[in-house]
């Protein structure tokens, strides 16, 4: 808004209330102003969004202490003067009003105020900006007018939710209660990692000047599975296998997610630790599924009977003479 235009606009006519009026009384008139003629509140109703503007435009001033002192000295000085051109040897014109603030008779040096070019100085705008602690404009700052920012955001509400992995997995909707003690439906999208943060845009607390409400942020917390461990978009369990099975090769049924099983075929020599990877049957996400990766881990009884006994050494005089950890040694010496 050019600086001039202060002499024109009355703000407190905008609103509807007194010069005294305090703070408090100006915060409160402004609220119920937004309301009713918020553009929500008024889709396609030009006169409602203009209406809008000017009380934000009235409030934005007014409401900022220095910017109210400002605007009441401008509003002062306007009420009382007359701006006319003023040819030599008059009085009462725009310069004389000026003038006399700068120490200056009406027959002394003159203060000129100009228009001023493109990147020119001298003009009105540049006189009251230094008068009044402004750069080139007047109550103007880079983004807009100071202050200037229509209504305030609502604020943020959090909440917490905890699920079960495999509720976290498919994804689900869950209800919370919020602050006011109301239910809200969330909808947890698949694949949703522990700790993720779910953001619900308007569904947290109201503006308090009729803009638009905060957000909802959820924080998850997915609790372990007992055989099922998450990794990336990938699920991880470890498999037992025999040592007849490891040594001779198997087919085996590993367990998935969904309760069904898949057949895996272990080779001949597996060790333990190897993983074996079932393609398609890890975590679904926006970004893709991933795998279910078995890893091998080999069962060594713990209690052998006397002929198991007999039958284990009888197979290690048959085995090689070899030592699996030499290369293990070999390592750690170099």
């Amino acid at each position: 808004m050019a600086s001039q235009d202060w002499f024109d606009k009355d703000f407190y006519k905008v609103l509807g209330v007194d010069k005294t009026a305090s703070d408090a009384e100006l915060k409160k008139t402004y609220r119920k102003l937004a309301r009713q003629f918020h553009p929500d509140s008024n889709p396609g109703d030009a006169a409602a969004e203009n209406r809008f503007k000017e009380i934000s435009e009235a409030y934005s001033v007014l409401s900022d202490k220095e910017q109210r002192q400002e605007y009441d000295q401008v509003r002062a000085m306007g009420s009382g003067a007359r701006f006319t051109a003023g040819g030599p040897g008059q009085g009462g014109g725009f310069e004389d009003v000026f003038g006399g603030m700068f120490n200056q008779g009406g027959g002394g040096q003159r203060v000129r105020f100009g228009q001023g070019g493109a990147g020119g100085a001298g003009g009105f705008e540049d006189i009251l900006g230094g008068m009044f602690g402004g750069g080139g404009g007047f109550g103007q700052s880079s983004g807009g007018y100071r202050g200037f920012g229509g209504p305030t955001k609502g604020r943020d509400v959090s909440a917490t939710t905890t699920l079960d992995f495999t509720t976290a997995i498919a994804g689900d909707t869950v209800k919370l209660s919020q602050g006011n003690g109301r239910p809200v439906n969330v909808r947890i999208p698949a694949g949703v990692a522990d700790g993720q943060k779910i953001r619900l845009r308007g569904r947290g607390e109201p503006s308090p000047d009729g803009g638009e409400a905060g957000d909802l942020v959820v924080t998850v917390t997915v609790r372990k599975h007992p055989v099922f461990e998450r990794d990336g978009q990938n699920l991880r369990l470890d498999v037992p296998v025999t040592f007849v099975e490891a040594a001779l090769g198997a087919t085996i049924e590993v367990p998935t997610l969904g309760g069904s099983t898949v057949k895996l075929k272990v080779a001949p020599g597996t060790p333990s630790g190897r993983v074996l990877r079932v393609k398609g049957r890890g975590v679904t996400t926006k970004n893709g599924t991933g795998d279910l990766l078995a890893t091998v881990q080999v069962a060594v009884p713990s209690h052998l009977s006397d002929k198991q006994r007999e039958a284990v050494e009888a197979l290690a005089e048959t085995l090689p003479d070899e030592n699996p950890r030499e290369d293990l040694l070999a390592k750690a010496r170099s």
